[in-house]
């Protein structure tokens, strides 16, 4: 057991003590703020306050987990042995910063909180990150800090339990539009049927009249190319589908479609089947408890993982909003197009709401990259490059690579082999 000696134990610090020691580095994990049994405790320890007591592993605190709310804070970033950190710490810290607030500020997305300018689509933009502006967002800096913080702990107290995690690959996919001109309803096969042709988009229109004679044909149904993939590397793959009225930004196929409904219960016999939730039910509890409802009653269990559509994210609103109906975990957590690490961790953490000052019980799941952050690549190549070096600092830490892949992109016709990029990086990277 490591026991931490502190002037203050807050809900702030318990959260990231927690995160740090025990989820990322497997290591049990106690409080005290009475210097006496402190001093008694035998077994490994460390004093995380403005001054140390003795002659302990000492990190020197910074204000931030003994505040509340938000507060406009200027941040200087650092190197220590070739990684970006921030918040020094001073000469006599055995760390150069402190590695809790450092976390604590990344994970709990306190730069979401301050102002910012959002996109049409109401979101956070990658390039107003610290991470993106430092140049460390394809880096698991939390991770990597915490492992760091371990090597010098186990110098210090060689004989620490530590019962470290493995690595876990995972595959989402992501099913907002399931079939591109099957099982549409004659009003919008019609109506598609139309547009094509008045853009003379001829190509399109031979496409569109051969799935209405054979739906099999259609180029988003790749359902059973990405099951034989999840069988033969065993992959722990999670598909997400839309189950959603149309609507501006939500245009799959009818959820009373009985082609539909079938295609998620097949999939539900080999892979977890999750929501991907529509844009209208981003600030609509109960419509996001309908789709959720009416998702579970196809497959007759329960839907407790989501993701938000085009990676919506409004910290901590929507959490609030997931909580209240009633998800466990959400994989929203990402940048659509720029890859990398939002939350600067590739481990699950529980989101902690700044404005309440609590955790809230839903499991973040930060994913490494979309396939639309690599659609621009000009080549196989080049995109196995970039994910090999997110593969190698996750697998470095022990920690969980999530890829997401859409349908979509595997079935349109691009430059670039999608099928064949997907099948080579879970071929290289799923162990």
């Amino acid at each position: 057991m490591l026991l931490i000696y502190t002037h203050k134990i807050t809900p702030r610090f318990s959260y990231v003590m927690r995160q740090v020691f025990t989820r990322i580095l497997g290591i049990k994990v106690s409080y005290t703020t009475k210097v006496e049994d402190f001093i008694k405790h035998s077994g490994a320890k460390i004093t995380y306050t403005k001054q140390p007591l003795q002659n302990e592993f000492f990190v020197r605190s910074n204000d931030l987990l003994f505040e509340q709310g938000i507060n406009d804070i200027q941040i200087n970033v650092s190197d220590w042995e070739g990684i970006p950190c921030f918040f020094s710490a001073g000469e006599n810290s055995a760390l150069p910063f402190d590695i809790f607030s450092a976390s604590f500020y990344l994970l709990s997305r306190y730069e979401e909180y301050l102002p910012h300018v959002k996109d049409m689509h109401g979101r956070f933009s990658p390039k107003d990150s610290l991470a993106y502006q430092n140049n460390f967002l394809t880096l698991p800096v939390v991770d990597i800090w915490a492992n760091k913080l371990l090597d010098r702990l186990l110098e210090r107290f060689p004989d620490m339990e530590v019962k470290k995690p493995t690595y876990k690959y995972t595959s989402i996919i992501d099913v907002t539009t399931s079939h591109c001109y099957a099982h549409r309803g004659f009003t919008r096969s019609l109506a598609g049927f139309l547009l094509d042709l008045a853009n003379f988009r001829l190509k399109r229109l031979y496409e569109r009249v051969v799935v209405w004679f054979n739906p099999k044909k259609d180029p988003y149904d790749n359902f059973d190319f990405l099951i034989q993939k999840r069988k033969e590397y065993d992959l722990n793959c999670k598909f997400f589908f839309q189950f959603a009225s149309y609507s501006t930004y939500d245009k799959n196929v009818s959820p009373n479609n009985n082609n539909f409904r079938f295609l998620i219960k097949s999939i539900a016999d080999y892979c977890k089947v999750s929501l991907a939730a529509s844009y209208s039910s981003f600030n609509d509890v109960e419509l996001l408890r309908k789709e959720k409802k009416d998702l579970s009653n196809v497959i007759n269990r329960q839907v407790d993982y989501v993701r938000m559509r085009y990676n919506r994210v409004d910290v901590p609103q929507t959490y609030r909003n997931l909580v209240d109906a009633e998800f466990t975990d959400d994989f929203t957590m990402g940048y659509t197009h720029e890859i990398g690490f939002r939350a600067s961790t590739s481990f699950p953490f529980y989101l902690y709401d700044i404005n309440m000052e609590l955790q809230q019980p839903i499991r973040v799941h930060s994913f490494a990259f979309q396939d639309y952050a690599l659609q621009d690549e000009a080549s196989l190549h080049s995109i196995l490059e970039k994910v090999k070096a997110l593969y190698q600092e996750v697998k470095k830490v022990n920690g969980a690579l999530i890829t997401v892949f859409s349908n979509e992109i595997l079935g349109d016709e691009h430059h670039i082999d999608w099928k064949e990029t997907y099948g080579e990086i879970i071929k290289n990277y799923h162990v």
